[in-house]
């Protein structure tokens, strides 16, 4: 015992006129060891930290939320209940900003030791203590302050546990039961596991399900119960329940706790006291921004649901929300499906919001309006070839050898003019021997009439009238070894340049003549627009080796025959050009355009993409 000294005790208690140190300490380690609350471990710990450093000092802990979390403030006072001291509470003050240990009145009678509290990666707070002369050096005192802040890290590594064991266990429930979920493809299965599930892990009498429709609550899943249409009331009461809740948007607990935000719980109470529940919980299903169910929590009278129950509830809660609406979705029928779509879709046309929708939807509407109302000049592509009204073939009047040739393919050539000239020796080898043997014929036949033979005569003048027909032909047949130009044109077929000295035979083309101004033109018009050809339509064309001048046409003849070539069916359609075409050659190509008429745009557009489907369609038609 030591007499004379007056200490105040925890709590603010007025001490006695004498107060032993023993007892004391002895009071403060045992309040220390039971703390059940923050602030009371605190301040019998900066209590034990005074007595450390003397029996007459006083001391200051100021602390913030957590670690680097300001502001910071009083937590503990010592001696408990007074007012801090303010060189106490500057140097608590200084230590947090600089984060390093301040000594103020270094060699009075009255020293203020300040330390901070760094814990976990972070500066926690900061301890004030007064020394007076007679407690030991500084250093020393620095010493027992590190010690003594090594308690506040235990304290914050067990708080730190205990929240890590809290979410550790509401993951690993909720992850438990998003298992179960992801388990059942159909709604109802995955309902049934998913509150069967929650009974058995959270120790409830009963977990419903409910899922809103048409504004109201409807329970779809009881835990522990394969069917519960018969239990009507219990239904209706739990759906009331489900209901409230929903229309709060907010968990429901009763009975509520006193430092619980006040909420209505009518329907919950009588859900209670219906079925004897001890405690009743009551949390929404959210998918999204829509509230699409609910579920009810029961338990017996003596389990309530405690602030870590709830936080679980409502961890799995906010993950079964968005699934359990995925399996309703893909639960519906399809015209349930349809009509659902439709209806999103017309609410955010319709609604306040999705601007971009409603201009998208607009842009849409007037495409397909100008699709369907603005005309448009509709004409069939073909391509297009020149040919010669009229082309004559130059062929070969007899066997022989080729000896020369002076035109080709391209050039233009005038009326007589020579093409190319045939080997001539056997021919007029022959027209030597037939002139020879008619000089013989002839002195036979003076031979005969001198001698008055009348019938060798005529046989002899027959035998000279064949001989002069035979000299005839070849005489024909020498003229015609010179191949001429039958009129004035172009040389559309016909290369003998690397022929010469080879044989032709009678009857073989040589060479192809158009002439000069008299063209035709030849669609090859695409089987699937041959309909909507007829004669007397017009159209231009465009040359490839003429693309800057379109030329007009008029349609005379469609040839009803269809030919094959590059992979597609065609017809070809005869034109006639209109007007002169001076620079235009036979054999030219280009591409043309036949002016149908006037059709609706989306026609014009997609008339093919539509034959094409109407083929297909019709195809594969049963």
């Amino acid at each position: 015992m030591i007499d004379g000294t007056r200490e105040a005790l925890p709590g603010g208690e007025e001490p006695g006129p004498q107060v032993s140190y023993a007892v004391l300490d002895r009071m403060l380690w045992a309040r220390f060891q039971q703390a059940e609350t923050v602030e009371s471990y605190l301040e019998c710990w900066l209590g034990l930290l005074a007595r450390q450093i003397d029996g007459m000092s006083a001391g200051l802990l100021v602390a913030g939320e957590g670690p680097d979390a300001g502001p910071f403030a009083q937590a503990a006072r010592w001696p408990a209940g007074s007012a801090a001291a303010p060189d106490l509470a500057e140097a608590a003050a200084q230590a947090v900003s600089s984060q390093q240990s301040i000594v103020l009145g270094e060699g009075t009678r009255r020293r203020v030791l300040a330390c901070p509290i760094e814990a976990l990666g972070g500066l926690f707070g900061a301890v004030a203590v007064s020394a007076p002369d007679t407690a030991p050096p500084t250093p020393a005192l620095f010493r027992r302050l590190q010690w003594g802040i090594g308690w506040i890290e235990l304290l914050l590594r067990r708080e730190q546990e205990a929240r890590d064991g809290d979410l550790r266990e509401r993951v690993t429930v909720a992850f438990d039961m998003l298992a179960c979920l992801l388990e059942h493809d159909r709604l109802d299965e995955a309902g049934a596991a998913l509150v069967t599930g929650l009974a058995r892990r959270l120790d409830c009498e009963t977990v419903s399900l409910g899922l809103s429709r048409g504004g109201r609550m409807r329970v779809r899943a009881v835990s522990s119960a394969a069917g519960f249409g018969k239990r009507a009331s219990f239904v209706r009461e739990t759906g009331l329940a489900m209901d409230e809740a929903a229309d709060q948007e907010a968990v429901i607990l009763w009975p509520a706790p006193a430092d619980w935000e006040f909420r209505v719980s009518r329907a919950a109470e009588e859900l209670s006291v219906s079925h004897g529940a001890g405690a009743v919980l009551t949390i929404p299903l959210a998918a999204g921004p829509r509230i699409i169910g609910a579920l009810c929590f029961e338990r017996r009278p003596g389990a309530p649901f405690t602030a870590r129950d709830v936080e679980i509830c409502d961890a799995v809660a906010a993950i079964a929300g968005p699934i359990l609406e995925d399996r309703r979705r893909d639960g519906r029928w399809l015209p349930a499906k349809a009509w659902a779509s439709l209806r999103h879709g017309l609410s955010a046309l319709l609604g306040p919001r999705h601007f971009g929708a409603k201009i998208a939807t607009l842009a849409a509407a007037g495409t397909a309006a100008a699709l369907w109302l603005v005309p448009a000049g509709y004409a069939v592509t073909a391509p297009v070839r020149l040919e010669g009204k009229v082309q004559r073939s130059v062929i070969a009047p007899f066997n022989g050898y080729l000896a020369s040739q002076s035109a080709r393919a391209g050039d233009r050539v005038a009326a007589g003019q020579i093409l190319a000239v045939l080997d001539e020796k056997d021919l007029a080898l022959e027209k030597l021997r037939l002139a020879t043997a008619r000089q013989q014929k002839t002195r036979e036949l003076d031979r005969a009439i001198a001698a008055r033979e009348v019938a060798e005569a005529s046989i002899i003048r027959a035998q000279l009238d064949q001989t002069d027909a035979q000299l005839g032909l070849v005489g024909e047949q020498l003229a015609r070894t010179r191949i001429r130009a039958p009129f004035d044109g172009y040389v559309v077929e016909g290369d003998l340049s690397q022929s010469v000295g080879g044989a032709v035979e009678r009857g073989q083309t040589l060479f192809r003549i158009a002439p000069l101004d008299g063209f035709r033109v030849m669609l090859e018009i695409d089987e699937r627009d041959i309909a909507q050809i007829a004669p007397g339509q017009e159209g231009s064309l465009r040359l490839s080796a003429l693309p800057e001048a379109p030329h007009g046409y008029r349609v005379e003849r469609i040839t009803p025959l269809a030919r094959q070539g590059e992979g597609r069916n065609y017809f070809l359609v005869e034109a006639a050009l209109d007007g002169e075409f001076a620079r235009a050659r036979p054999g030219m190509e280009g591409v043309s355009r036949t002016e149908i008429g006037e059709r609706r745009l989306g026609w014009v557009l997609f008339h093919d993409l539509a034959d094409w489907a109407r083929l297909a369609a019709w195809r594969w038609q049963p």
